[in-house]
């Protein structure tokens, strides 16, 4: 890994890199969506990474960097850390260029990722589960090279790999006609944002490309407010292809200069936006791939008019997830609540909290109780989905005033982690 804090990608670099990929990597389409530009009355274009050929645009920096490698670091053979779309492009990458590789995944990735790794890479590749988090992964990773003397493919922090991302951008302009306004483009450890406003910076200099990361790991938005790469000490992993505690050395240098702005969003808007595609386009995204279309709302006003394309960076979603989706949604809707009710231990005090205290349009989705035979209330946690957000503070008063009120849930972050 080079670490020249004064490079940038050149787009002779870039040309070369779609040079090698071509037959590779499939040019993926940018196609309008016509929701999102009735929406927000603006050419909406996405991006469409998810249908590449590992489902990410990962396997065109991978790609890139291993098509360089000298002829003894191909027979030495190379390693890298992944929970997923990375490990993918890695993987096939290996069976293409028939290189040895080992891959370390921390022990939560989920299965469906692991068996897409063995399936892209075949026998040249071998998965070593390592850790609880990426970072221990990729520790156990150096070690493994530092002893063999094998090369680490490294996610986002090198320039090969930045130049092969880059790629995407360079397509983008190639399928447009006219002038593009705005792209929105996800960033986790920086690969595919400092490559693509690299090119934008080159050759459409006028477009606002505009960096958006997940609520929970800002790590870019941090870095660039403290003007030095930070790293982060607690992240929320939910939004696994875009959860990293620190970026790339040399992806914060070139993103600093080219990024017209960083925003965050919410976990649970990433959610509603996941869901959202799926049901009114039957797009299927994972939760990074979502992160440039939920940013469109906070853009509203200023995108009006305008040609916008949003980057859709990955689909490999596990289904095994769609519950917890569905809840982060809820939640942020400010449509799902969770409570303490305190049950008088009278025959008929649940069915009169069904009828009176509920209102018509509430749901039950949880209810745990324990009888206590001494005492004169029963507690039980209660989780509820209504309708609209505006009838929470009525549902309240009315427990209250019936005494059946324990205590809400929702802000409570130390209880409530053992019911989301």
């Amino acid at each position: 890994m080079h670490t020249n804090p004064t490079y940038f990608p050149t787009v002779d670099n870039v040309k070369k890199a779609a040079k090698n990929l071509h037959g590779v990597a499939s040019k993926t389409p940018l196609s309008k969506n016509n929701n999102l530009s009735k929406q927000f009355d603006a050419s909406v274009f996405f991006k469409r990474e998810d249908l590449q050929v590992v489902r990410s645009y990962k396997i065109r920096g991978a790609y890139n960097k291993m098509s360089f490698l000298s002829d003894g670091e191909k027979q030495r053979g190379i390693v890298c850390a992944s929970a997923g779309n990375h490990a993918q492009g890695v993987a096939l990458s290996c069976k293409l260029l028939q290189i040895k590789g080992t891959i370390f995944m921390p022990l939560p990735t989920p299965n469906q990722k692991i068996e897409q790794v063995k399936m892209f890479g075949e026998q040249y590749i071998n998965i070593v589960i390592e850790g609880d988090t990426f970072d221990d992964a990729y520790n156990a990773a150096k070690t493994e090279c530092d002893q063999k003397n094998k090369t680490f493919i490294h996610p986002f922090d090198d320039e090969k790999v930045i130049e092969g991302q880059a790629t995407v951008g360079l397509e983008i302009l190639e399928q447009i006609n006219g002038n593009i306004d705005y792209v929105f483009v996800p960033i986790g450890g920086g690969g595919l944002s400092s490559g693509l406003s690299s090119i934008f910076k080159e050759l459409s200099p006028k477009t606002k490309i505009i960096g958006v990361e997940p609520e929970g790991a800002p790590s870019m938005l941090t870095s660039i407010n403290n003007n030095k790469n930070t790293i982060l000490e607690k992240i929320d992993p939910f939004v696994d292809g875009a959860a990293v505690k620190k970026v790339g050395a040399l992806n914060f240098e070139i993103c600093k200069k080219n990024l017209y702005e960083v925003i965050t969003v919410p976990e649970g808007k990433i959610c509603q936006t996941i869901l959202d595609l799926y049901n009114k386009d039957a797009i299927v995204v994972e939760p990074a791939g979502a992160l440039s279309i939920a940013a469109l709302d906070y853009f509203a006003g200023d995108i009006k008019g305008k040609n916008i394309v949003c980057v859709v960076s990955g689909s490999n979603n596990d289904i095994t997830r769609t519950a917890e989706i569905k809840e982060r949604a809820l939640l942020h809707a400010n449509l799902k609540h969770y409570f303490i009710v305190k049950f008088p231990q009278r025959a008929g005090a649940l069915k009169e909290f069904v009828a009176e205290i509920l209102g018509p349009n509430d749901d039950i989705t949880h209810f745990e109780y324990t009888k206590k035979n001494n005492r004169t209330n029963g507690a039980a946690v209660v989780g509820l989905e209504l309708k609209s957000a505006k009838d929470l503070v009525p549902l309240i008063q009315r427990m209250k005033d019936n005494d059946f009120f324990g205590d809400y849930l929702n802000d409570k972050p130390d209880l409530f982690q053992f019911l989301v």
